[in-house]
């Protein structure tokens, strides 16, 4: 079965070579030890230096297929060890295990002896409610973008001892994410990394929890927890590129074992190497790392990191299709929908690619979901302008509607917005101190009454003007600042209102679920537009009105179809919000020339939902 296994993982259809490789406590022959398996083709000799050894290096045993293999009976878990490897022209480096499942605290490179499999997980409950999701197409879907490093860092601590553990982080992330009212958690990415600017994306351990925050086990506590108090969590994954640190993966036997021998194929703007997916070992190498945190650690879903640079040579369109990369996404995301029918697998891609989102079946690349890049460069490049400039800048608010449905769009104001030099979400609208809050509440109004899932990175609840720095936490010492613990209150209202209203999630995908109600006062910078359940068994509908100048709207003919009372159910000028309490009362609707309009003022800045009681 280990023979076959291995012939899998060279054939490139292996999903879960994670059992074979790499360190495995085992029993041979009576005797308690541990396995150590490797894949170095182009090397000359590999040894195993071990703890149990005093790192003497132990000569490990090649078969034809270029796998090297040691049964140690004196080795033992949490223990450490490396590979010694000897490339063909007598050099001699130590490696990482490709395949540990820990690893040192860096700056140390060390892989761990870990047993996976003494975790008793207590998920059953929303594993078997996860399967009902249907992917949440139909369902609110709000996820809370996360690093794990500086989300709250210790006071008065430094160094490694700043970090709150996976543990202490459940104690107060969980409860934190519940009341605000998200529905997950997206971690960025917690595979093993060196260095902590690189936030997680320059990997190193594609099978290692970074133990910057603790224990492999306890990461599966954290998950388990959140299971249990029901949210989901996904995980960042980076599948096109890795950290060119020669202990790791690059140049690992000698030969371009995971790159490509093409140097202008290789190398990325990022300092980082990209694997080279024609060669078959490498798919099998990836496709078992998605499998992996999905089935051991439980992992709702992965959102891959920079596909454009899979699909593109190099990442850029005018190189070509990498045919090799597409098809890796492909067999990988047909395989991952197999195996895991309920998880969530999630592009963040830029390009015009076709069918991200579409099956495998069909021609697609087997996305579940696709970050809609598009929507959030529009939306806050019309936030940037003035209001006397956004009159002729309509566009940037309808365009979205015209391409939403070629795909399945999850909208994102995530961490590459709010660092480099960006500046952060409210710091990006245009206006005085003052002025940027009435419209920041506008701006999220918009985004969750827009169809498509949401994602949000953490900060942006405080209103935090400061831009995201990994080295630094959030600035909660904001929420002593009355309009930003207003506007923290407004955010978690808002949230609980999208997720209790069933027409902004339960038809997102269905071009029936939306209708502009009127775009001939774009010229005034406001819209309206209708939101409605046509799937399962609830049928509300909400008419949304934003008013994105700094001029009132008196009298707004809001067209509506149903005739009968309206009433104002949400407004983003609420005294609690810091807004000036105008509320649009009761009223009817009424006849003005050929259309059903409901009467309402709002307020510069301003947005509000409506409904109608009878409906």
């Amino acid at each position: 079965m280990e023979k076959e296994s291995l012939k899998q993982y060279l054939r490139g259809e292996s999903c879960d070579a994670y059992r074979t490789l790499g360190a495995h406590l085992v029993n041979e022959k009576g005797q308690e030890g541990v396995r150590f398996t490797v894949f170095a083709p182009g090397a000359k000799s590999v040894s195993l230096l071990s703890e149990c050894t005093d790192w003497n290096p132990i000569l490990m045993e090649r078969d034809s297929y270029g796998f090297w293999s040691l049964f140690s009976h004196c080795a033992k878990e949490k223990q450490m060890y490396k590979y010694q490897i000897e490339t063909q022209d007598g050099k001699i480096y130590d490696r990482i295990d490709p395949f540990a499942f820990q690893s040192e605290v860096r700056p140390n490179t060390a892989s761990i002896v870990c047993d996976l499999k003494n975790y008793k997980w207590q998920d059953e409950e929303w594993l078997k409610k996860r399967k009902q999701t249907e992917k949440y197409y139909n369902a609110p879907l709000s996820i809370y973008e996360v690093h794990a490093g500086s989300w709250k860092i210790k006071t008065g601590k430094k160094g490694d001892e700043r970090f709150y553990n996976y543990d202490e982080l459940a104690e107060i992330l969980i409860p934190y994410a519940k009341e605000q009212g998200y529905t997950h958690l997206e971690f960025l990415p917690l595979t093993e990394y060196p260095l902590d600017a690189s936030w997680g994306y320059q990997v190193t351990g594609y099978y290692s929890a970074t133990s910057r925050y603790g224990t492999p086990q306890q990461l599966m506590k954290l998950v388990d927890q959140c299971h249990q108090a029901g949210l989901g969590v996904l995980m960042d994954f980076v599948p096109a590129h890795f950290v060119s640190d020669f202990y790791a993966l690059h140049q690992y036997d000698g030969t371009y074992l995971y790159e490509s021998e093409n140097k202008d194929l290789r190398c990325s703007e990022w300092g980082t190497i990209f694997f080279d997916f024609t060669k078959s070992h490498v798919l099998s190498f990836l496709k078992s790392a998605v499998d992996f945190w999905l089935t051991v650690f439980h992992f709702d879903g992965i959102r891959y990191d920079a596909v454009s640079r899979m699909l593109y040579q190099n990442g850029q369109e005018d190189h070509g299709v990498n045919e090799a990369g597409v098809w890796f996404l492909k067999n990988t995301n047909y395989e991952m929908q197999q195996r895991h029918p309920d998880c969530l697998l999630i592009a963040e891609d830029s390009s015009n690619f076709p069918k991200v989102t579409a099956p495998v079946v069909y021609g697609g690349l087997g996305f579940d979901y696709k970050w809609d890049l598009g929507f959030m460069n529009d939306t806050f490049d019309y936030m940037m302008k003035t209001p006397a400039e956004r009159k002729n800048f309509a566009e940037r608010i309808t365009f979205s509607i015209s391409y939403f449905y070629q795909d399945i769009f999850l909208l994102p104001f995530s961490h590459d917005e709010v660092v480099h030099g960006k500046k952060t979400i409210i710091d990006k609208i245009y206006g005085s101190y003052e002025n940027k809050f009435p419209q920041l509440r506008l701006l999220y109004l918009y985004l969750f009454t827009h169809p498509g899932k949401k994602l949000t990175f953490m900060g942006c609840e405080l209103a935090e003007f400061k831009e995201w720095d990994e080295n630094a936490e959030l600035g909660w010492n904001l929420l002593t600042y009355p309009k930003h613990d207003a506007f923290h209150h407004f955010f978690r209202d808002l949230q609980k209102f999208y997720i209790s209203h069933p027409s902004l999630s339960s038809s997102d995908f269905n071009p029936d679920g939306f209708h502009w109600a009127d775009l001939t006062n774009a010229c005034r910078c406001i819209f309206s537009y209708s939101r409605k359940s046509v799937n399962g068994k609830s049928h509300e509908k909400l008419y949304i009105a934003l008013n994105f100048s700094d001029r009132p709207a008196v009298d707004y003919a809001l067209p509506v179809e149903e005739q009968g009372d309206y009433e104002e159910i949400f407004t983003t000028d609420e005294f609690r919000y810091n807004g000036n309490g105008h509320k649009n009362l009761t009223k009817s609707s009424c006849r003005r020339g050929m259309r059903q309009c409901l009467l309402v003022d709002l307020p510069p800045f301003c947005g509000c939902i409506f409904k109608c009681r009878e409906s």
